[in-house]
């Protein structure tokens, strides 16, 4: 049904977001995600047909011409950001598909059961697993786990979003993971496979290869599916940036879809905006003088 106080748009339930993204799939489509850390972006990315929208913290790091990992790190509050990008900036715009918030679920300085009813009633459809402590490793992932602001974190937020009904989609980056988030409730999984290659703050070694991006993604899909047949499964980072990578990876796997966040905002900024600069640019002065 649609928002029962204006008439469209968010929040929609989370069964009408699945309902929604089960259209798409009979409908022969690849569901597409987005991330938004401005209104403008949110805005013709709904135009440009998106079946959902992500509001990340890292959002607004992306926009201000920064690297993305900049939202993992202690710039800035990452929960209160998404929830001013989304009060302010993007549901105000966004006409009718779903929003979802980006939740930092390991924050230890909330009560993440209270953060969630605020995200409902501030009329999101849903939540995402962001920032995710699933992309870190090493040394400080096991200080992390070992403090209590580990990856359960973001599980457990996840299983009291299902018991709210707030539709959730969620990223890991090993099947382990993908695992537990399906036996937590979570709706759809991505398949995180590391920071998104190219343009001018991507990664350039710090990168697996498409076959690797292949595989774990597989890998991923099937942890996941032998928990819960009815997820939805979506693809993201790495070496998957542009619609021909998501082809191969759709040829490849049996993911449903791909998430982009720097791959469609940042990308389409950097590219467009150098063009037609350069277009203004090519202007001359007519020649007056007799």
């Amino acid at each position: 049904m649609p928002n029962p106080w204006t008439g469209k748009g968010n929040p929609y339930t989370r069964q009408e977001v699945r309902e929604r993204l089960r259209a798409t799939l009979d409908q022969k489509n690849a569901i597409i995600a987005a991330g938004a850390g401005t209104g403008i972006s949110a805005k013709f990315i709904e135009k440009g047909g998106a079946d959902l929208i992500i509001i990340y913290n890292s959002g607004r790091f992306r926009m201000a011409g920064h690297g993305s990992t900049a939202g993992l790190m202690a710039y800035g509050d990452a929960n209160a950001v998404a929830m001013e990008i989304g009060e302010f900036e993007v549901l105000p715009v966004v006409e009718e598909i779903p929003v979802i918030c980006g939740v930092h679920g390991s924050d230890p300085r909330r009560r993440i059961w209270h953060h969630l009813l605020k995200v409902k009633e501030m009329g999101f459809s849903g939540i995402n697993n962001f920032p995710t402590h699933s992309i870190v490793d090493g040394q400080f992932r096991q200080v992390l786990e070992e403090t209590g602001m580990g990856f359960d974190k973001e599980v457990e937020m996840v299983r009291i979003a299902s018991k709210m009904e707030l539709f959730s989609i969620v990223y890991v980056a090993k099947p382990e993971e993908a695992r537990q988030m399906a036996e937590a409730g979570a709706d759809a999984i991505i398949a995180h496979v590391g920071t998104t290659v190219g343009g001018s703050i991507g990664v350039v070694e710090a990168s697996c290869t498409m076959d690797d991006a292949i595989e774990r993604t597989q890998q991923i899909i099937e942890a996941a599916r032998a928990v819960n047949p009815d997820l939805f499964f979506l693809t993201h980072g790495g070496p998957v940036n542009t619609p021909e990578d998501v082809r191969q990876i759709l040829d490849a796997t049996d993911a449903h879809g791909f998430v982009g966040a720097s791959s469609l905002e940042r990308m389409g900024v950097e590219a467009s905006l150098t063009d037609l600069t350069r277009r203004f640019k090519a202007l001359t002065l007519p020649d007056r003088q007799k």
